[in-house]
């Protein structure tokens, strides 16, 4: 059985959840440290200690993830996850204590449920404490509580986003999994169809596309954003990393249009840790492809909240 990211040696997850303000955070643990890269596409990112992982700074490694609802108001989170990492002396060794490295990147979430209600260091903490290497839950949970998807044409014509995560075993016991969180101003699409995004009043797809090409355009920058953690246990320099997260967002754009526009924050981590040899090329296309699969899987998963449709309201015998 397929648990998501997880299936990768080091790597935990855990979610903090609040339904009533439909709002969360997600953390991707990696305890024992893990090589890290990042690559931003989007134009309107919200993010933490993404300069830290680029080739050239000092720090090698990272202890966890964190993807946040809250816009950047979220990125509190982030110290309530260095704490939990604090307390099991976990972080980079300096001269008096160790300091937990946590990147973090954001969604925004804040117009659905209670705009005035983010994820804080306690949402963080908790999300912290509850990760396990067990299947990774999917759908309306954690950062992906509040996502939405296809608010290009305004969030009153949006369907219901989430998170999800897969992961593929390579032959030789290499492992690559990704989780993604889709928040997005375009379309979802599998196999050229599309499955969840903008839809008009009669619950008919707009196709976000074509519907710029002649409509007014009502996305807000800022507003949209689908993040993914890829993580392996190939062994990966810095640099590959940072290739690797590169080469993920190839599975943003066969599964999203449009995507890496000026109103996204489109932005992926990459994490390595193990010490399996293989070519940086084949991780990175896999890596595509299991971002590209976690992005449906996240649809599929979602639930309807309020009058917001998702997947399976517009698919009832479909699963």
């Amino acid at each position: 059985m397929i648990k998501g990211i997880t299936d990768v040696p080091g790597i935990k997850v855990g979610h903090y959840t609040d339904n009533k303000s439909l709002t969360g955070c997600t953390v991707i643990l990696a305890e024992n440290g893990a090589v890290g890269g990042v690559d931003v596409k989007g134009s309107a990112p919200g993010t933490r200690e993404t300069d830290l992982l680029k080739p050239g700074n000092l720090v090698q490694m990272v202890h966890a993830v964190l993807l946040t609802g809250g816009s950047a108001f979220g990125l509190d989170a982030a110290s309530g996850v260095m704490q939990f990492l604090e307390e099991n002396s976990i972080g980079f060794q300096t001269s008096t204590v160790k300091v937990p490295i946590v990147p973090a990147a954001v969604i925004y979430d804040l117009d659905i449920g209670d705009p005035n209600v983010r994820p804080d260091k306690r949402s963080g903490y908790i999300a912290a404490n509850l990760a396990t290497s067990n299947c990774v839950e999917e759908g309306c949970v954690g950062v992906g509580t509040g996502a939405l998807v296809g608010k290009a044409a305004g969030v009153n014509s949006a369907m219901k986003g989430g998170v999800g995560s897969y992961s593929i075993e390579l032959g030789n016991g290499i492992i690559v999994g990704a989780i993604t969180v889709v928040n997005a101003t375009g379309d979802v699409y599998e196999e050229g169809d599309i499955i969840a995004g903008a839809i008009d009043k009669n619950n008919k797809f707009l196709n976000i596309s074509e519907y710029m090409k002649k409509s007014s355009f009502n996305a807000n920058p800022g507003e949209n954003t689908t993040l993914s953690v890829v993580a392996t246990n190939a062994k990966l320099s810095k640099e590959e990393a940072n290739k690797v997260a590169q080469m993920s967002h190839d599975g943003l754009a066969r599964a999203i249009r449009p995507v890496h526009t000026m109103y996204d924050g489109d932005t992926i981590f990459c994490l390595s840790t193990g010490d399996l040899q293989s070519d940086v090329t084949l991780i990175g296309e896999v890596a595509a492809e299991v971002v590209e699969i976690s992005i449906i899987r996240a649809i599929k998963s979602a639930r309807k909240v309020g009058n917001i449709l998702s997947y399976k309201d517009m698919n009832p015998n479909k699963r």
